[in-house]
């Protein structure tokens, strides 16, 4: 695997964690107000952010990597 095949999922990584990690975290907080039944504080929304971005960085890495495998494999066969 050259280095175009190394730079283009770490692209396509950067570009989908934003978004990815953005929409985890607002179904995250979605289902903890409305476990909790009230607003929650900033310490909770950093907490869920944090643990979103963790997420999102787990999801986004293989998905990319896999991807491009299968890119690469019809393309160069």
């Amino acid at each position: 695997m050259g280095m175009l095949f190394h730079l283009s999922s770490a692209l396509l990584a950067a570009m989908l964690f934003l978004p990815v990690s953005r929409l985890i975290w607002v179904l995250a907080v979605r289902r903890g107000v409305r476990k909790m039944g009230r607003e929650l504080t900033q310490q909770e929304l950093r907490r869920y952010r944090n643990s979103s971005r963790l997420t999102a960085l787990l999801l986004v890495l293989p998905f990319s990597w896999l991807f491009n495998l299968q890119l690469h494999a019809r393309l160069y066969g």
